[in-house]
């Protein structure tokens, strides 16, 4: 027996044994009908039914017809064969965000997860695994950033690494691109993106690869006396630089790799997009909007804890920068090139002095000695200028 016809059955039983009480005057009608659960005038107007009609009268009318709020078996196909066609692989919530932003779909979440289901398009979730408590999140913007690289087939046959930085307190992804290799580079052009837009954060949190620490077994512990270049530019601009040791210890940008995962690269290919650039200008200016809006949650306090840094050159901070002596020549030797000191009004020549090279993104570099730039260099090593203290 169907729920709603086994309901209908005891909600007559019911009804008949108060209208047997009723007409021995052992209640009146306003009892009776508040045993029943309805009103008087329901009451009343159920016993003219059954009056006329007996317990055919007695029926819910609203049996055997479809509800008014149905989806048309036309616009059902039609969700069937979108999923088909093109949204094979979608979660069922983004399928759904879908329907409604892009196909007029006006039905809700669980009708169409149900349906999915039900047309064996769509697996049902598993079981969840034991509850963990997450780490409750910091309650300012920019207390705290995670920084992490995934390696994943972001475009269509071809693997590259994403390199995301989000904030800890909102969930929102502050840059995203992807890239060849992840590395020093890739975490120095993240940073700056997020730097000059929101300000210095107070800590940078990252698993334990090697271009963020020095870890002289693998797996152990970190050598906090030899920093690797992205420490050391922490340190000179005061951020501090939080080592994770598992991944649960990352569990929030796991998760959100995760998501990135399933929904980016289904983004990508529903664009059509295929080429590295063209990828990046869309993230960027397409999917994380959308993807902030979607995921990120307002922060526990109010204000903001990044810290401005006007006037600040982060290009001469956020570089590889690397100890030389100049050499009997007056050149700098750095890896295959040969570094020409330019002649300086600080003194005669720079022989065995000891200086600092910089290495820019773009394969640009530059000599300093001390605080002052005494040669810059195009990538082939010629020198482009030379900017000297009075």
């Amino acid at each position: 027996m169907r729920r709603t016809e086994a309901r209908e059955a005891v909600r007559m039983a019911m009804f008949l044994n108060l209208l047997h009480r009723w007409e021995s005057a052992e209640l009146n009608q306003a009892e009776a009908a508040e045993l029943l659960g309805v009103t008087e005038r329901t009451f009343r107007r159920w016993t003219r039914r059954y009056e006329d009609d007996g317990e055919t009268g007695l029926l819910d009318r609203r049996l055997g017809k479809s509800s008014g709020k149905r989806v048309p078996p036309d616009r059902a196909a039609e969700v069937e064969r979108l999923y088909r066609e093109r949204y094979q692989g979608f979660t069922v919530k983004h399928f759904h965000e879908h329907l409604v932003k892009d196909h007029g779909f006006g039905w809700g979440y669980t009708w169409l997860k149900l349906h999915l289901q039900w047309a064996g398009l769509a697996p049902k979730a598993p079981r969840k695994g034991a509850h963990r408590r997450k780490r409750e999140r910091r309650p300012l913007r920019g207390m705290m950033l995670h920084q992490d690289g995934s390696r994943h087939q972001w475009l269509e046959g071809r693997a590259l690494d994403l390199i995301v930085t989000m904030d800890d307190a909102t969930g929102a992804i502050y840059s995203a691109f992807l890239t060849e290799e992840e590395g020093t580079a890739s975490t120095f052009r993240a940073v700056k993106q997020v730097f000059l837009a929101h300000g210095l954060p107070m800590s940078l949190y990252t698993d334990r690869g090697a271009h963020y620490f020095h870890t002289p077994k693998a797996g152990g512990e970190i050598d906090r006396g030899h920093l690797t270049q992205v420490g050391r530019a922490l340190e000179q601009l005061g951020v501090e630089h939080i080592g994770a040791y598992s991944p649960q210890a990352r569990g929030r940008s796991e998760r959100t790799f995760a998501t990135l995962q399933d929904r980016l690269v289904k983004e990508l290919r529903l664009a059509g997009i295929t080429d590295l650039e063209a990828a990046n200008a869309f993230i960027g200016e397409v999917y994380l909007p959308a993807h902030n809006a979607r995921f990120a949650v307002p922060p526990a306090g109010e204000g903001s804890a990044f810290t401005p840094i006007p006037g600040v050159d982060l290009d001469e901070i956020l570089c590889v920068e690397e100890e030389r002596q100049v050499g009997h020549d007056n050149c700098v030797s750095y890896r295959t090139l040969k570094l020409q000191i330019p002649e300086s009004p600080m003194r005669p020549h720079f022989v065995k002095a000891r200086v600092k090279v910089h290495l820019y993104p773009d394969g640009c570099h530059a000599v300093f000695h001390g605080p002052r730039c005494i040669g810059r260099y195009d990538e082939n090593g010629t020198i482009k200028d030379a900017k000297n203290a009075a």
